[in-house]
């Protein structure tokens, strides 16, 4: 515009003073629904205060005079600011700055937020599907822990766990009775060592497998003693109440109650005692006593007809406290030589069926030296140390049981109860804390959907008012060169 000279070049020097007129007219505008329309949405340029101009000749007719002029100042001031748009062609050149504003910036910068809303949208998405992945592990997680524990949750945990320990009895019964099954097994083991080292060996092989075949899930006081003791008391569980029962036991804590007691009453010390009354302490008559004479002692007396009963010598009717009041596979230093020697059992067995697969001629079971071994090593084959090898692996198995374990360390480890207690509530406040993040993530993408309904319309209504803009900038610039069609390229059309 400026290189044909249809503008000045300080043209934007003139928009500011009318840019205020165009303010002040805004405030006294009448009610109606097209100028309503026109000013919203977008910057107000010539071409919309001409329609106000027209429109305006409607609402202010009876103003005017019999000249045509308008005694209305809302049409004087709207007439004067298209009279200051209109000199040097003021209008022109803002008309083509405002469509190449909408154009190069305005548009692309609502259509960039849209996108960026998007495609925030799509990430708050993932975020919530990864927080709701993430609660549902918590969830199995914490359901699982406690249906291998065996309780319904974290609140009462503890006192369930002090429950599930009462079980411990009989499932080291039941190991007790199975492990009974492994007496050949500890007869072969024996066997072959003995033949191994001869005179050397001194017979204390798997001490505690033995005692429990022999005489069961014992006391350690008898397995250490070899007599049974006539009492057993067990150390007590060190295991803390739960949070919600001690706060209820600290709220129902019991006050002292002084029933009726009286407390203006006197002390009654009975008949009155003069402390200043004189005496003498009588001790009676010694002066003329006589001494007995010496009796001869008869040491010649039966305990049995005094009732006197003499223990024998040993621990025999003793009482097993602390430690030993455990029994063998239920005390943490007992049970751990029991495992052990369940899996020296097991190694011994799997070499012994590895030598009967294997095709060694220097194993030792094939040597001649082997006729005078025991009978039990001469008899034993494959499917025999198979077996046994199963017997041993299942006793194993139940000893190891991740329920027996918990219970185990549950009973003898107070920590372990915190620990198990600080696990659950751990993944209860995991679930908590994702399902926190997933109600954010909603109300996130609540907000960027509300503002996506809010910038589209907008948009829309800028593409709108843009192609309105270039069609009046055609339309004039038309007009100028003898009402050629004139088409602004890219422009409009490229949105």
């Amino acid at each position: 515009m400026t290189n044909r000279r249809h503008c000045k070049k300080d043209w934007h020097t003139s928009v500011l003073a009318i840019r205020e007129k165009i303010n002040n007219a805004i405030r006294d505008m009448p009610a109606h629904d097209g100028i309503a329309s026109l000013l919203s949405g977008t910057y107000i340029n010539y071409f919309y205060c001409v329609k106000i101009v027209e429109i305006l000749k409607e609402t202010e007719a009876d103003t005017r005079n019999l000249f045509g002029r308008y005694g209305s100042q809302r049409m004087k001031d709207w007439q004067e600011v298209l009279r200051l748009y209109e000199k040097d062609n003021v209008y022109l050149a803002e008309a083509a700055q405002m469509l190449m504003r909408n154009v190069n910036y305005e548009v692309p910068n609502i259509k960039k937020q849209i996108q960026k809303l998007e495609q925030s949208l799509t990430d708050l998405e993932k975020k919530e599907t990864e927080y709701k992945k993430s609660e549902n592990i918590a969830h199995t997680e914490y359901n699982a822990l406690c249906k291998q524990l065996g309780i319904t949750g974290y609140s009462t945990v503890r006192r369930e766990l002090m429950e599930k320990i009462k079980e411990l009895a009989k499932i080291y019964q039941r190991i007790a009775e199975k492990t009974r099954s492994l007496d050949k097994i500890v007869e072969f083991y024996c066997a072959f060592v003995e033949f191994t080292f001869g005179q050397q060996y001194d017979g204390n092989t798997v001490p505690v497998v033995k005692h429990v075949i022999e005489k069961g899930n014992t006391t350690t006081f008898e397995y250490t003693y070899g007599e049974a003791p006539a009492s057993i008391i067990e150390p007590p569980l060190n295991i803390k109440a739960d949070e919600d029962e001690s706060v209820k036991s600290n709220t129902d804590a019991d006050a002292i109650d002084f029933g009726s007691l009286d407390l203006n009453g006197e002390i009654d010390f009975g008949e009155e005692v003069d402390l200043n009354a004189g005496g003498d302490i009588d001790w009676g008559d010694t002066g003329d006593a006589e001494q007995p004479a010496a009796a001869q002692i008869d040491y010649d007396v039966s305990l049995e007809e005094s009732g006197i009963v003499v223990e024998s010598a040993g621990y025999e009717g003793g009482t097993a406290t602390g430690p030993e009041a455990y029994t063998v596979l239920d005390n943490p230093a007992t049970r751990s030589e029991f495992i052990n020697q369940l899996f020296e059992l097991e190694a011994f067995m799997k070499l012994r069926l590895y030598e009967f697969k294997g095709d060694d001629k220097n194993n030792l079971l094939s040597f001649s030296q082997m006729q005078d071994a025991a009978p039990i090593l001469q008899l034993s084959t494959t499917e025999s140390t198979q077996n046994m090898l199963d017997n041993v692996q299942v006793v194993l198995s139940e000893m190891l049981h991740s329920n027996v374990q918990h219970l185990h360390n549950i009973k003898h480890y107070s920590r372990y109860v915190d620990v198990v207690a600080a696990t659950l509530k751990q993944k209860l406040n995991l679930i908590d804390r994702m399902v926190a993040e997933q109600k954010c993530v909603r109300q996130k993408q609540e907000e960027a959907q509300d503002k996506i309904e809010e910038l589209r319309p907008l948009l829309k209504l800028v593409i709108q008012r843009t192609k309105e803009l270039q069609a009046e900038i055609e339309r004039d610039i038309s007009k100028r060169y003898k009402n050629r069609t004139v088409h602004l390229t890219g422009g409009v059309n490229t949105l």
